[in-house]
């Protein structure tokens, strides 16, 4: 292990971690707000320990898979940490918990707050909140990969580290230039998605926050009452677009402005995600209809189809209070936590690319049964995918369901119901953010012990770095050269 170019790289993005501190500091500073010192001294702080870290003496600037791992996974610890400076040191967080949670919560762009009265909150902190999502969403190393020259050398390693999904493609030859091609993307879509927001009624600040959380697939709101604190149909369907195609993998962005459409639209995930999307909202919408929950068509197709597009994106974003849907919609909601987005894309959980090879690898099955000596090969948008692949969706399927389960069961030792917990673990797991009964739309994980909560908050680690790339680094092997 190159112990040396690790550190010196996680020394670099704490430079940057503090670098993005400066945005929220001016808001406070210029609101006059009580948040403002506690920016400075996390600034300082930050700055001072990854100044010490890049002086590290390195061996060389080779980055291996290994060191990449390490990379990863530290630097988003390291990340959490100092983000959840601003919190503790403004009073916003009344424990190092509850900080270091919130502050993970939003760079895993899961969601989860500990926070009440969030209207009483100083602006930089509820910034700064929102921020955490849009820079963890596309990755805070790729961000980092964009801009600093530094992680030029191993940048793929440390790209496929980071990247969700099973397969990690670069869009062009040169690592730096695919970091900088999906930030394009991903800034475009968080430009545009303010402006439509301004346009429909918000201050630039509201804009802002919403399309950071939006784009970052993240659900950080300002308001206690989420998105449903704006009553416009306009706003509602400009989050909902965006959350939607936030969740398809930005490599297809990239594939419209090469103006290949034919493949974008032959692309088996990005079909079944919309599928999967329209056939949900259907299904909910027939329900809430038979039920009578809302006044008229228009407003029940509105409500059905943000709150699938939220849970399946694991935004976490709301509209209205979920939990007075009938037993049958909240059941499709909770089974939507365990898709997900595309692979590439800022959504968390499980991904639509694994669901597709594994119905892949079912269909493969049912035919050997069939035809035990035909060679059936599982093809994904015309390539052949390899028995690897095919093997470690398995693997990530069976530890991730494992998981699950024991998180659940831990989470039950609180006494809070089976729906609770269950749906509690799959927030975290999956990067959702909000679930069901104690942790409703309306509710916070406040009320959850310090233990539980350092449990969530490693689950959001976990579901963000997809399982393995944490695991590792409990392996005596990984750390011997």
């Amino acid at each position: 292990m190159n112990y040396g170019i690790v550190i010196r790289i996680l020394g670099n993005l704490l430079f940057f971690v503090a670098l993005a501190m400066l945005f929220p500091l001016g808001i406070a500073f210029f609101t006059n707000g009580p948040d403002t010192m506690a920016f400075a001294y996390s600034i300082l702080l930050t700055c001072v320990v990854g100044l010490l870290m890049s002086l590290f003496p390195e061996r060389s600037q080779k980055i291996r898979a290994r060191e990449a791992l390490a990379i990863v996974t530290f630097g988003w610890i390291l990340a959490a940490i100092f983000g959840a400076f601003p919190f503790l040191f403004s009073g916003a967080a009344t424990s190092v918990v509850d900080a270091f949670f919130e502050s993970m919560s939003g760079l895993t762009t899961t969601g989860s707050t500990i926070l009440n009265n969030l209207e009483l909150m100083p602006q930089g902190i509820l910034f700064w909140r929102s921020l955490t999502h849009w820079l963890g969403g596309m990755g805070i190393l790729v961000l980092t990969l964009a801009i600093l020259p530094l992680l030029g050398v191993g940048g793929f390693q440390i790209y496929k580290a980071e990247t969700p999904g099973p397969l990690a493609d670069k869009l062009v030859p040169r690592m730096k230039d695919t970091a900088k091609i999906l930030y394009l993307v991903y800034g475009g879509l968080t430009l545009i998605q303010t402006l439509l927001l301004l346009a429909g009624g918000m201050n630039l600040y509201q804009a802002v926050v919403h399309a950071f959380s939006t784009v970052g697939t993240g659900g950080f709101s300002p308001y206690t009452a989420s998105v449903g604190f704006f009553n416009s149909a306009y706003i509602h369907y400009i989050i909902a677009f965006f959350m939607l195609i936030s969740g398809i993998n930005f490599s297809l962005f990239y594939e419209a402005y090469k103006k290949r459409f034919r493949d974008i639209w032959t692309n088996s995930e990005l079909r079944l995600y919309l599928g999967i999307i329209l056939i949900c909202t259907l299904v909910i919408t027939l329900a809430l209809l038979h039920s009578s929950v809302y006044q008229s068509v228009i407003e029940t197709v509105r409500h059905a189809f943000f709150q699938v597009v939220s849970f399946i994106t694991t935004t976490g974003f709301t509209t209205t209070n979920y939990e007075n849907w009938p037993a049958f919609c909240k059941t499709i909601l909770f089974f939507l936590m365990f898709v997900g987005g595309s692979a590439g894309s800022t959504a968390g959980s499980i991904k639509i690319i694994r669901l597709l090879l594994v119905l892949k690898l079912v269909r493969r099955e049912i035919g050997r049964i069939l035809h035990p000596r035909a060679h059936i090969p599982i093809q994904l948008n015309g390539k052949v995918v390899g028995n690897d692949v095919a093997i470690s969706v398995i693997s990530f399927y069976g530890l991730y369901i494992f998981l699950f389960v024991i998180a659940s069961i831990l989470l039950s030792i609180e006494g809070i119901g089976f729906l609770s917990a269950t749906s509690a673990a799959a927030a975290a797991l999956g990067n959702v953010g909000i679930g069901f009964e104690f942790i409703g739309p309306t509710q916070t994980f406040s009320a959850f012990s310090a233990s539980s909560k350092l449990l969530l908050t490693f689950l959001m680690l976990l579901g963000r770095l997809e399982l393995f790339t944490v695991f590792l680094l409990f392996v005596p092997s990984f750390w011997r050269d």
